[in-house]
């Protein structure tokens, strides 16, 4: 694969050449979806012939489109699919990353998650946060929904499990908001806690796939409301907290002392969001306590590590734009 541009005096048009002409269909996506959605994002036109993709558009937009089309190829050649996330994965790489970096650091950070499952980050927040994971025996994440904190914590446990790292990945949260009381709810006690562990659910299954249930049936992988964790030690465990805005200070304190030898602890939450009256103390005591204690990390995610569908990033930012503007003429 290679590069190639016009006379300098235009600087108008990027031409790639790639060795595979066979990848070209899957590179452009089915009905040229990824090459419209580059073209949308970046403000380029894009055009194929033969084994040549033409980039004509501002010198800028050219060199992050040509590095995406090359990163995108380059996982073509080993034999992984891509879809229109990944290209925007690719893009945000590329908008971050240095121009002199090498191309093979676009989507580097990633983990097998099971034989035929592979999770990449998809912001360079991401990337910091998986590096800090594997670095640290307690991490936290703080952040705004969105970000990947729970998703790629959960994607990282089931990580050391495939590299058999640890023998057990356990999943937590507070089952309600201020207080798990799950009484008024109807069925058995498994059914009362089941929909507030569905997000933990989804991301097992969506970075494992159908062998989560064999692995939740045999107890490698358990899915628990956090009172569920009273008076346990976990060994050879990778252990999330999710929500963690939503704890009290006993339940934080009671939570981190159920590290046990040779595991692994992610704590995920978002201080704005906390359910409980006096607030996610229980989170942010935590954060104050253990800043500067060796062997704990912590990832601070803002509002532009939001990694979601464009349209819902649009629609969030229309709804913050009229919030504010209420909150104006209410004054």
């Amino acid at each position: 694969m290679s590069a190639r541009q016009k006379a300098p005096a235009s600087q108008e048009q990027t031409t790639l050449e790639f060795k595979r002409n066979a990848l070209l269909p899957a590179l452009a996506g089915g009905h040229d979806r990824h090459f419209a959605f580059l073209e949308n994002r970046l403000g380029v036109k894009l055009a194929t012939r033969g084994n040549l993709v033409s980039i004509e558009g501002p010198a800028a937009a050219r060199h992050v489109a040509a590095r995406v089309l090359q990163a995108l190829y380059a996982r073509l050649e080993k034999e992984e699919e891509i879809s229109t996330a990944e290209v925007d994965t690719q893009i945000r790489f590329a908008q971050d990353t240095p121009k002199d970096s090498s191309e093979a650091e676009h989507g580097a950070a990633s983990i097998r998650t099971a034989t035929a499952k592979r999770t990449r980050a998809r912001s360079r927040a991401q990337v910091d946060y998986l590096n800090l994971m594997r670095s640290h025996e307690l991490f936290f994440g703080v952040g705004p929904a969105g970000t990947g904190k729970t998703y790629l914590a959960a994607a990282f446990g089931a990580h050391l499990l495939f590299e058999r790292k640890v023998e057990r990945l356990i999943l937590s949260r507070p089952a309600l908001e201020a207080g798990e009381r799950l009484g008024f709810l109807p069925g058995d006690l498994r059914e009362k806690i089941d929909p507030y562990l569905r997000p933990l659910y989804d991301a097992l299954f969506e970075v494992i796939g159908e062998q989560a249930t064999k692995m939740m049936e045999s107890g490698v992988i358990e899915v628990a409301p956090l009172a569920f964790m009273r008076g346990r030690t976990l060994s050879r465990a990778f252990i999330i907290l999710d929500e963690a805005q939503n704890c009290s200070h006993a339940q934080m304190k009671m939570f981190l002392t159920r590290l046990g030898e040779d595991s692994r602890m992610v704590v995920a939450g978002d201080l704005s969001q906390s359910d409980l009256p006096e607030g996610p103390e229980g989170l942010s005591e935590a954060l104050r306590y253990l800043k500067d204690v060796q062997g704990v990390g912590t990832m601070r995610f803002t509002k532009a590590d939001v990694v979601r569908h464009p349209l819902v990033s649009r629609i969030v930012d229309a709804y913050n734009a009229h919030e504010k503007d209420e909150r104006a003429h209410s004054r």
